[in-house]
């Protein structure tokens, strides 16, 4: 099942090209609580999937909205967190000239209010610094996960999304570089274990102007999905809705004033944003790059 959220944060199944909105039939079905109704949807899921299937069955080809004729939102808005990998596919660490990997790195956290609507736009701040794409594959948790095991973890998952990490190249640490307001358009929706099958065999690109800018497949990380979100929950507790997202493979490059980006996840969808730095002022803290930082692109692609 494909669940999305779209306009005045309404619940849609996708039907192929359609948004089946079942926002009316969810009312009274879902503890009340001070969390958003997709959220409220995750913890629940369980109860409510008879029902959805219900609906799915008894609509007809021609039920629900064009895709095209809805505004798609981000599919969890308040996640409690966004748990990332910073180094997790061995072509990116070589692009970086990074000594270390995720087994010494760790994760490092996002803000929840970085977080944009698929067809949104990815505002940056600064003239004087540079800005780049990560393509990522991402989970959306679906219940509270705290010292799991790599073959526990997936039991944990709701679904799966795409997701860029939109970076400032510098010094500084990898949560302010990640954090801007804009900075991780996640999306178009959320797909459940049972449509997509096996996380560690996903394919994914993405395209800057339409030109190709990186293509990976799971099957490369260092850590698997499971893994790493095993990992993560060792550290902190994982609520309904947080999301983890995997790492980004190799040709990051750098994004600017008028590109649109888009990010294509194999069974998932596509995930598009515009970019502007409409005003962008000079970096307070200086405009020099500092730290690793890729090359401008992969010969590969020229």
């Amino acid at each position: 099942m494909r669940i999305a959220r779209f306009d005045d944060d309404r619940i849609g199944v996708v039907l192929d090209d359609r948004v089946l909105d079942v926002t009316d039939q969810l009312a009274g079905r879902l503890p009340t609580a001070p969390r958003s109704l997709i959220r409220r949807l995750i913890s629940d899921f369980a109860a409510v999937r008879p029902l959805l299937d219900d609906i799915v069955d008894a609509a007809g080809p021609s039920a629900g909205l064009p895709v095209e004729n809805v505004r798609l939102l981000a599919p969890v808005p308040d996640p409690t967190k966004i748990v990332a990998a910073p180094v997790n596919y061995r072509d990116h660490q070589s692009e970086m000239n990074e000594a270390f990997h995720i087994s010494a790195l760790g994760f490092f956290l996002k803000s929840p209010s970085s977080l944009l609507d698929p067809g949104g736009t990815i505002r940056l701040p600064y003239t004087d610094r540079r800005f780049d794409h990560e393509a990522e594959f991402a989970l959306i948790v679906g219940r509270r996960a705290s010292h799991v095991t790599p073959e526990q973890a997936l039991e944990h998952v709701f679904g799966y999304t795409g997701l860029m990490d939109i970076t400032m190249r510098g010094g500084e640490d990898r949560s302010t570089r990640k954090s801007f307001d804009t900075f991780t358009p996640l999306g178009p929706w959320i797909v459940t274990p049972d449509e997509l099958g096996s996380p560690e065999d996903v394919e994914l690109e993405l395209t800057v102007n339409g030109e190709p800018r990186q293509k990976a497949n799971t099957r490369d990380l260092i850590w698997s999905a499971a893994r790493f979100l095993s990992y993560a929950s060792t550290v902190t507790v994982l609520e309904p809705g947080d999301v983890v997202t995997t790492g980004t493979p190799a040709g990051v490059a750098p994004i600017e004033h008028g590109d649109t980006v888009e990010l294509r996840v194999d069974r998932i969808g596509s995930l598009r944003a515009a970019v502007s730095a409409d005003g962008a002022v000079p970096c307070p803290t200086g405009g020099a790059d500092r730290g690793p930082v890729p090359p401008p692109a992969l010969e590969r692609h020229k």
